[in-house]
């Protein structure tokens, strides 16, 4: 009997690595998230620079695949230290608050080769909503590179309150892009 509990334990073990196997370690050197929008109609990127990235992908089988990125919202650099902390104040991110965005993946399909589709739930500032985006992914070496492009509205999680609404000053659209380097 102790023999058999041992045999099923080490197999349970094997089917818990294999199925884990396919966990990707994000190379965050390598890697970014940015946020690009328009400020009195100049496009300003603007740089996340702590973030996690945690991918489950195998490319023998996308449909199995998972994701999920963490960013922390006070790290965002627009180039000028007064900048950076005005967007972590209550109007912008309320990084004290609410020091994390995320992203989880709910569904991730083929879309052609190299090509995925992604749905999942973005939350930002406490505000949660459904997004899909396509997403691209090549291997480079023993990496796998993926890249994409998230559009988003700041006022629909209230990032730029009071005054700040007005979008003449500031746009409403803007995008997140993304360059994960795993393997």
């Amino acid at each position: 009997m102790k023999t058999l509990k041992k045999i099923a334990l080490v197999s349970l073990l094997g089917v818990a690595f294999a199925a884990s196997a396919a966990v990707l370690k994000t190379d965050t050197a390598k890697s970014t998230v940015t946020a690009t929008f328009k400020q009195m109609n100049v496009p300003i990127d603007a740089k996340f620079k702590k973030f996690t990235a945690n991918i489950d992908y195998d490319a023998a089988k996308p449909d199995a695949a998972k994701a999920s990125v963490e960013v922390e919202t006070g790290s965002m650099d627009l180039g000028d230290a007064d900048y950076n902390k005005e967007v972590a104040k209550k109007e912008w991110f309320n990084a004290a608050q609410f020091p994390k965005a995320s992203f989880v993946s709910s569904s991730i399909k083929p879309a052609g080769a190299g090509k995925l589709t992604v749905t999942g739930k973005l939350t930002i500032k406490g505000k949660t909503t459904d997004v899909t985006f396509p997403l691209t992914v090549k291997t480079e070496g023993k990496t796998q590179v993926f890249d994409g492009v998230v559009p988003i509205k700041r006022l629909a999680y209230n990032i730029g309150e009071g005054e700040w609404k007005d979008t003449s000053m500031v746009a409403d659209d803007v995008t997140i892009k993304f360059h994960v380097v795993a393997q």
